[in-house]
């Protein structure tokens, strides 16, 4: 609209200098004087109508979806026309992320003491270290990491990727960092009562690394 009234009201000028100005070409210009506008009732009905259903969806329905409930209310509307109101009005999709169970207990798994007893706070690095599994969601599916930190300095002191939330997802974050700490001496790892912990492998690795101990 204001590239129309500034082209109308430009009577002084060429139509193609003042594309050239606006930077658009002739023919664009040309063909949009000859599409019929749409009229501003059925355009202010149609946002009011997206930006309802986007709200009922608690801002998590995409363009996709949008197109699809407006087609079905009979409004008669393409994708683009969608992202280009979504846009305009600043309605930005967020999608809710998915729960995935991380841990999983292993039926008659030995259950070992809590020799931490809620003290997070280590008086020295490489006392303490606390595993946890976690999931990311990326282009090619999901992913799980599992991190070991060190509780004194709040560091990551190794960690390990995989497809799948094995015991080997565990054991590798786990070497790892027993490497690179250098093979600390009386060494507490804490971790929860998943079966990856508490499954053989796991269990085994603890034990050769004689005075590192589980709860």
């Amino acid at each position: 609209m204001r590239y129309r009234f500034i082209l109308d009201n430009a009577t002084d000028f060429s139509v193609r200098t003042l594309c050239r100005v606006m930077r658009v070409t002739a023919s664009a210009w040309y063909a949009w004087r000859k599409k019929p506008a749409e009229p501003l009732q059925k355009d202010v009905e149609v946002r009011v109508r997206l930006k309802a259903l986007f709200a009922a969806s608690r801002q998590g329905a995409g363009s996709r979806t949008l197109v699809k409930r407006l087609r079905g209310e009979g409004i008669i509307i393409s994708r683009w026309r969608v992202r280009k109101l979504m846009q305009e009005e600043g309605l930005v999709c967020r999608q809710r992320r998915t729960y995935k169970v991380t841990t999983k207990h292993r039926p008659g798994a030995e259950v070992a003491p809590n020799l931490l007893n809620q003290n997070f706070n280590p008086p020295g690095p490489n006392q303490v270290w606390a595993s946890d599994i976690t999931y990311l969601k990326t282009g090619e599916g999901w992913l799980y990491l599992a991190a070991i930190m060190d509780l004194y300095s709040r560091q990551i002191v190794g960690w390990q990727v995989d497809r799948r939330m094995t015991s080997s997802l565990v054991c590798g974050a786990l070497m790892k960092a027993y490497n690179l700490r250098t093979r600390p001496p009386g060494l507490v790892v804490h971790t929860d009562r998943g079966a990856q912990y508490t499954g053989q492998r796991f269990q085994a690795l603890l034990s050769s690394y004689s005075q590192a101990t589980l709860f």
